[in-house]
C-alpha cells in the first residue's frame, strides 16, 4: 500500500507552507521515523519524518509552496532496501591508477551543528566538501568554508588595478517567516497611528537587588534572576492603571483585556520571535523567570510552536542586549503598544542636588494613538518608572523583609 505524506498544518489559521529543505533524493530508501524534509511557516519550521520504511518518491521540489494537506511525497513500502542502495559506489577522485571509493549513504551528509550553519548561511551542501568519517560535513568544514569564501570573495588592490578585484553577490528568496514579518511591520506603519513616547529609568536599585540575591536565587531555581522579570512585573502594574494600553482595535470595536499575556521578543536563528507569557499578573519572579527561560530556549532551538507565540496583549522588547541605546519599536499588530528597552548606561545625574553617577536606561513606548491618549502613555511610562526606581516599595511588599518571601528563597 503506497503511503501518501501530507502536509501537517503548524496551527491555526496557517493554509500556506513553503518546502525548506529536502534531506533526502528521490528514489531514495527511507526508514520509518526519518527526517526527510523541513517545511516553514510564516511562524515555525517544522520536521516530516517518513511515516513508514520505503522507497520516497518527492512530489514537490525545494522552495515551492504548497497548501496544508497537499501530498509532499509517497512512500512505495513494497520495494524493499537493494544492494543498489546500500552499496552503491561513487568514484570522487583518481588516486595513480585506480579510485577512491566512498558510500553515497554518507556522502554530503551534514551533523546536527554543521546543519545549523547551513540553515542560517544559505551554504549549499554541495559546495562543501566533508572532511569527517565517511565525508560526513562538519561544523569545522562550514567554519572552514566561510573564511575561504570570505578571503577570496572580496580582495581589494591597495597598490595597483593591475591586480584583480572580485566583487560578488548573492541572490536567495525570503523565508516564509520574513516575508510575513514584511507584511506585518508595513501593515503596522501604514494602517496603526503610531506614536513613541520616551522616558529613562534609573536602574540602580535592581542593580543593588540582583547583585545581593542572584546567587541564591539561581541556586534556589536554576534560572537567573533578570532585568525582565522586573519589567514585566512593571509592566502589569501599569496596565492594570492604563487598561487601554492592553487593548485592541477589532473592527469598529475596542476589546480590553482583562487578562495579561505578555509577549517577549527574543531574537532566533530564524529572526525575532515574540513568544507569550501566559496570565504573567499570576507570576511571581520565579515563575517569570522560569517561562522566559523555557520559551528562550525553545526560539533558539527552532522548536517554538504557534500556540506559545500567539494572543499576546502587550509586548516589551529589549534593544539593549544588542547596544541599542534609543529605538521607536514596530507595534506588533493587534496589539496597541509595544515598549522598549535600550543598552544601560553608567551616566551623570543630579540626585537630590547633587550630581552622581547611576546606571540609566532610556525607555520607549510606541502606541496606536486610535485608542491611546497622549496622558496614557505618559502615565504608563511614568508608572513603569517609578517601579523599577523603587522595586522594594511596588513590587516587593513595602519593605526589605519581604525580599526573601517574595523571591521564594
Amino acid at each position: 500500500m503506497i503511503i501518501q505524506v501530507k502536509v501537517p498544518s503548524p496551527g491555526e489559521s496557517i493554509t500556506e507552507v513553503e518546502v525548506s529543505t529536502w534531506f533526502v533524493k528521490n528514489g531514495d530508501y527511507v526508514n520509518k521515523g526519518q527526517t526527510i524534509a523541513e517545511i516553514d511557516s510564516d511562524k515555525a519550521t517544522l520536521e516530516i519524518t517518513a511515516e513508514s520504511d520505503g522507497i520516497i518518491n518527492i512530489m514537490v521540489k525545494k522552495g515551492e509552496r504548497v497548501r496544508v494537506g497537499d501530498i509532499l511525497c509517497i512512500i512505495d513500502p513494497s520495494k524493499k532496501e537493494t544492494k543498489k542502495h546500500k552499496e552503491k559506489i561513487v568514484y570522487v577522485h583518481e588516486k595513480k591508477d585506480n579510485f577512491e571509493k566512498i558510500s553515497p549513504l554518507n556522502l554530503k551528509i551534514p551533523s546536527p551543528a554543521s546543519k545549523k550553519i547551513l540553515k542560517e548561511k544559505n551554504i549549499s551542501i554541495e559546495s562543501i566538501q566533508g572532511t569527517g568519517k565517511h565525508g560526513r560535513i562538519t561544523k569545522k568544514d562550514c567554519i572552514s568554508h566561510l573564511e575561504n569564501e570570505k578571503n577570496e570573495t572580496y580582495f581589494f588592490s591597495t597598490t595597483s588595478m593591475d591586480k584583480p578585484i572580485y566583487r560578488s553577490k548573492t541572490s536567495t528568496p525570503l523565508s516564509s517567516l520574513r516575508r510575513k514579518l514584511s507584511e506585518r511591520l508595513v501593515y503596522a506603519k501604514n494602517q496603526i497611528a503610531s506614536l513613541t513616547t520616551f522616558n529613562e529609568v534609573d536602574m540602580l536599585e535592581i542593580f543593588l537587588i540582583r547583585r545581593k540575591y542572584k546567587d541564591l536565587f539561581k541556586e534556589k531555581h536554576g534560572v537567573n534572576l533578570g532585568f525582565m522579570s522586573f519589567f514585566t512585573m512593571s509592566c502589569v502594574r501599569a496596565l492594570k492603571l492604563y487598561p487601554d494600553i492592553n487593548a485592541m482595535i477589532s473592527g469598529e470595536q475596542k476589546i480590553n483585556f482583562e487578562y495579561y499575556d505578555i509577549s517577549i521578543a527574543i531574537s532566533g536563528p530564524k529572526g525575532l520571535m515574540v513568544p507569550v507569557i501566559r496570565n504573567a499578573e499570576h507570576l511571581s519572579f520565579r515563575g517569570i523567570e522560569q517561562e522566559i527561560y523555557k520559551l528562550s530556549t525553545r526560539v533558539h532551538s527552532g522548536t517554538i510552536s504557534i500556540d506559545e507565540m500567539t494572543g499576546g496583549t502587550f509586548t516589551i522588547t529589549n534593544g539593549g542586549i544588542f547596544g541599542s541605546m534609543l529605538s521607536t519599536p514596530i507595534i506588533n499588530p493587534p496589539q496597541s503598544a509595544i515598549l522598549g528597552m535600550h543598552k544601560i548606561i553608567e551616566r551623570a545625574v543630579v540626585v537630590d542636588g547633587a550630581v552622581e553617577i547611576r546606571p540609566m536606561m532610556y525607555l520607549a513606548l510606541s502606541y496606536d494613538h486610535r485608542i491611546i491618549d497622549g496622558r496614557e502613555s505618559v502615565g504608563f511610562l511614568v508608572s513603569v518608572k517609578e517601579t523599577i526606581e523603587n522595586p522594594i516599595k511596588f513590587l516587593m511588599g513595602g519593605n526589605e523583609e519581604n525580599i526573601y518571601k517574595i523571591l521564594e528563597l
